[in-house]
């Protein structure tokens, strides 16, 4: 029988939550077994680089990345935000580890190709070149790994990497060893049927559903790609994929709370 698995994604709404973000981490700490921590951040990584003139630029939900914003994500986080998530952790006696995916190549990625948009220093990681070998090395000494979305290319040169990407295919190459959970973590209890309308939360969804919401203009940018991740993962082997609320961590590892992504018949 395969060991249990919970990777939990968060983002910068979360993080930046003062009031909130110690209620989350104490949940996550609470979890039992092996379990890997996923952050983005962007929301703080804009308002830093406000305060440095470096405006953002967004394509479907995405961020551009020029030469002086690889810098700046690393720095916020890989850097701020990991360790402050992992001091946090270790007061809890959370035993956990701050990584990135570029630290022993643990997520192997590549710059992505130039199509009708230049992303610039983005990063796509390939699930299949993930060296589960190297991920079990955390599990068996008892360390919780808390996963800053930078990779690299191989060649030098580091790689935004959008932190729902990350999860998720963290999530595929290890469902080839691990009966895995995979929670996304939003400030919305769930993905909504109507994005003006908090009340609209869906139990379920599949990919017929989430094509007439897309089509019908019921989502908003910024959860495209995390949905797309969240199937992707749901198709690829990953054995319970559930996008909610941080606020309800146990419920949505219960499975009493969140969409559940579903394949569709």
């Amino acid at each position: 029988m395969q060991e249990s698995l919970t990777i939990v994604k968060i983002g910068g709404n979360v993080i930046d939550n003062k009031n909130h973000l110690p209620e989350f981490l104490k949940s996550f700490a609470g979890i039992g077994g092996k379990k890997i921590l996923v952050h983005g951040g962007g929301k703080i990584a804009t308002s830093i680089g406000h305060q440095l003139n470096i405006e953002p630029d967004y394509v479907d939900g995405r961020r551009i990345t020029d030469d002086k914003t690889i810098d700046l994500v690393t720095m916020v986080y890989a850097g701020l935000i990991n360790k402050k998530l992992v001091a946090v952790l270790q007061s809890l006696n959370c035993q956990s580890i701050g990584i990135t995916g570029a630290d022993a190549s643990l997520i192997p990625a590549m710059k992505r190709r130039v199509k009708e948009v230049d992303f610039g220093w983005v990063g796509d990681p390939d699930s299949k070149k993930i060296p589960v070998d190297r991920w079990e090395i955390f599990f068996q000494n008892g360390w919780i790994p808390v996963v800053a979305p930078i990779t690299h290319d191989g060649k030098g040169n580091l790689l935004n990497t959008n932190a729902d990407t990350i999860a998720s295919t963290l999530a595929i190459a290890l469902a080839t060893k691990y009966l895995v959970s995979l929670v996304f973590c939003f400030e919305k209890d769930g993905v909504l049927s109507d994005a003006k309308d908090d009340s609209t939360v869906l139990n379920s969804l599949d990919w017929t559903k989430y094509n007439q919401l897309k089509e019908t203009d019921k989502l908003v940018e910024g959860i495209l790609p995390k949905l797309k991740n969240a199937f992707e993962a749901k198709q690829k082997g990953v054995a319970s994929v559930v996008v909610g609320n941080s606020s309800k961590l146990t419920e949505l590892i219960s499975g009493n709370s969140g969409t559940k992504i579903l394949i569709n018949p």
